[in-house]
């Protein structure tokens, strides 16, 4: 990485770039400042007058219109008039004149009279003459640029900045006015921008160096012809050198005003704020009389334009798409105001000493702090280099502040890398243990305090999830082998990122198409069973959307069971001493597991078990039924989560379906099932009661019967 021309290296650049701009932003005063006027060629004017440029007939009733009508105290045009104005066709009629028609003696007398009323170069600049108009020019950066019209008289003469530290870019071509129009005006500046590195506009060359000679700033020029107006003289630019140093360029004297500026005579924009914090008014509504007068009268109008097509907005650190109009008048206003900012020729030699004392006391400090202690005081110290620098700003002082940060935070830095790298050896393998099992977030948690957090075996309660693809030997055999391993890896990794980054599980196993996981361990998590009851409503919705996907790719649908339950079971690192895995063991988990096994049995995708469902209490659930496994006494309801879109009317429906149905009134359950299987065809929990009821009608069941279903073990 190679230092720039300020002698900072790019990223140093960069970032003092970036603070000045946050400081440019967070101190500009706002508001709308009145004393200027934007007199815009917008797209409203381009579609009333016509393209750009327009004729100088209509610029030379403009010119009269601003002053004698409106009163305007100065106006300066941000445009270039490079070329002669031919569309009242006087060049056709002067070859006529002086060719076809040069010995017709009534053509003469007739054209001597109208000659002038055609030249609409000449009214336009009769229209100039005796009023304080300054015109647009431009100088030009290109290798074989052309040297065209006329440019203004120059403010400083050759050899102005011998001997001192000035540096100005040169330019070979410039486009300037036409001559008729340059002796008629009150001055002219020069439009060039001056974009830093990264396109920004922070500054403005308000001289540039041409052939020897310098030239100034449109923006100079006005603020020149404007006091001018009360002394009738115009005022020179002078160059400004300290006393200490002086050969430093520091400021240019215009009447007494200092205009801060660097070593090239750039000086910064003093934005006070975001685009339009100037009034604007269209043009067309200047030329067609449609606004009061005295919201013109003793203002400086800046004619130019805002239109997208005609190519002069800027980007700046205020706003991206920033007129050029604007940055006129901003720098004329500070001019005026004296709020330009400054750096003085010691700026560099104080940065180097602050730099080197605020090093040495950091170095000295933070090794004999804690990490908290030598955090805060190096908080501190930046804290106290930004309240200097804005307190410098605020006095109009620019001071560099990247360097002074950068510094700190280098010395914190290398002071705490031993300590983190040490402390970090146990994080790191903590990591190392649990990066697969849990999402990122909750390894840095456990990572802050790695001594909480261990593999070793303990009891506690968590939720347990299982899930299962349906069919799936019949996929298997459907498939290629290589399509296998992208429908399974396809399906595996869309459900664990839905249990581990999205809901902050615990991934225990594959086991082939299934899935076990858990909440709870090894970060405890209080809302444990709601966050695997949403895991599985999400991964129900999931299948749907892979679906979409693999009915594309011509693969068989994917379905899924998902069994949930939640109990007291161990957790741990436990197996063999060939291998070892972080798992959990207890009954909870079993249950969890022949959940997701009934799912097809009841037609449902998802079953979870009664403590889990005690547990959740904002999400809806129906109850589907009530199971006891043989050689066991304690019967389990079980319940299906319900997700927004299930219908509340069916819902209710079922409620009363299966309450009629543990009363065995078989009649009215079966009416109520047949309803809802009419309402959704496909579902098996509606069909397999209708199957109950068929067979409690053939085979009565016992008098003490109260509506649990057994299920063997397996």
């Amino acid at each position: 990485m190679y230092p720039t021309a300020d002698g900072r290296l790019p990223f140093g650049t960069e970032l003092e770039n970036i603070l000045y701009d946050s400081r440019v932003r967070m101190t500009m005063p706002r508001g709308l400042d009145e004393r200027i006027v934007i007199l815009d060629i917008d797209e409203k004017s381009l579609g009333e007058i016509g393209r750009w440029p327009w004729s100088r007939k209509l610029m030379a009733e403009l010119t009269q219109k601003l002053f004698d009508q409106y009163g305007v105290s100065l106006v300066g045009f941000d445009v270039v008039w490079a070329e002669r104005d031919s569309s009242s066709g006087i060049e056709v009629l002067d070859r006529l004149a002086g060719r076809e028609l040069k010995g017709n003696p009534d053509f003469q007398k007739s054209y001597s009279r109208l000659r002038s009323s055609l030249d609409f170069d000449a009214r336009f600049a009769e229209s100039l003459k005796g009023r304080p108009v300054v015109l647009g020019y431009y100088f030009n950066s290109d290798e074989r640029a052309v040297r065209a019209n006329a440019l203004p008289a120059p403010v400083l003469p050759r050899g102005a900045f011998a001997g001192s530290n000035a540096v100005f870019p040169q330019w070979p071509g410039y486009t300037g006015n036409l001559p008729v129009y340059l002796k008629s005006a009150a001055g002219a500046g020069h439009f060039n921008p001056w974009p830093d590195s990264d396109g920004i506009s922070r500054r403005v060359p308000l001289l540039i160096e041409f052939d020897g000679e310098y030239y100034e700033a449109l923006s100079l020029a006005m603020v020149r012809a404007l006091l001018a107006q009360g002394t009738g003289e115009t005022p020179q630019v002078l160059p400004g050198f300290p006393e200490e140093r002086p050969d430093a360029l520091e400021w240019l004297d215009v009447a007494g005003v200092r205009v801060p500026v660097d070593e090239g005579a750039t000086a910064l924009i003093p934005y006070r704020g975001r685009k339009r914090s100037f009034p604007y008014v269209s043009l067309a509504d200047v030329l067609r009389d449609r606004i009061a007068p005295e919201s013109l009268k003793g203002k400086i109008a800046l004619v130019g334009t805002t239109a997208p097509a005609l190519q002069d907005l800027r980007a700046t650190p205020v706003d991206a798409s920033f007129p050029g109009l604007e940055i006129h008048a901003n720098l004329i206003v500070g001019i005026l105001d004296n709020e330009i900012k400054f750096r003085p020729w010691y700026t560099d030699g104080a940065e180097v000493f602050f730099l080197i004392l605020g090093g040495l006391a950091l170095s000295v400090l933070i090794p004999r702090l804690s990490a908290l202690w030598a955090t805060a005081a190096t908080a501190a110290g930046i804290a106290l280099i930004v309240a200097l620098n804005v307190a410098a700003w605020n006095g109009g002082l620019v001071l560099p502040l990247a360097s002074s940060l950068l510094v700190a935070a280098a010395i914190y830095t290398m002071n705490m890398a031993y300590g983190y790298f040490v402390e970090s050896r146990a994080k790191r393998q903590l990591a190392g243990r649990f990066g697969e099992y849990v999402p990122p977030e909750l390894v840095d948690q456990m990572a802050r305090d790695p001594d909480r957090y261990s593999m070793e075996p303990k009891s506690a309660e968590l939720s347990i999830l299982f899930s299962d693809v349906r069919g799936f030997t019949g996929i298997s055999e459907a498939l290629k082998p290589e399509e296998l391993r992208e429908y399974i890896n396809e399906y595996l990794t869309a459900m664990s990122l839905i249990i581990r980054d999205r809901h902050r599980g615990t991934l225990d196993k594959y086991i082939g198409d299934a899935i076990m996981a858990f909440w709870g361990a090894p970060v405890e998590d209080a809302q444990h069973a709601r966050n695997a009851v949403r895991a599985a409503l999400e991964m129900q919705r999931e299948c749907a959307s892979l679906n979409v996907r693999l009915a594309a790719r011509g693969w068989p649908r994917l379905e899924i069971g998902v069994g949930v339950n939640s109990g007291v079971v161990r957790v741990g690192d436990m197996g063999s001493r060939v291998r070892r895995a972080y798992t959990a063991m207890g009954d909870a988990v079993n249950v969890a597991s022949r959940l997701e096994g009934r799912t097809k049995t009841y037609g449902v995708g998802i079953l979870v078990g009664e403590a889990t469902r005690s547990r959740v209490k904002d999400v809806v659930f129906r109850e589907i039924d009530r199971i006891r496994v043989k050689g066991k006494d304690e019967a389990v309801t079980i319940y299906e989560p319900l997700d927004s879109t299930v219908d509340e009317v069916e819902v209710r429906l079922w409620e009363q379906a299966l309450g009629d149905y543990r009363g065995r009134r078989w009649d009215a359950a079966g009416m109520m099932l047949r309803e809802l299987h009419r309402m959704r065809p496909g579902h098996g929990l509606y069909a397999l009661y209708l199957a109950r009821i068929e067979k409690h009608r053939s085979e009565a069941p016992p008098p003490d019967w109260d509506g649990v279903t057994v299920f063997d073990e397996k």
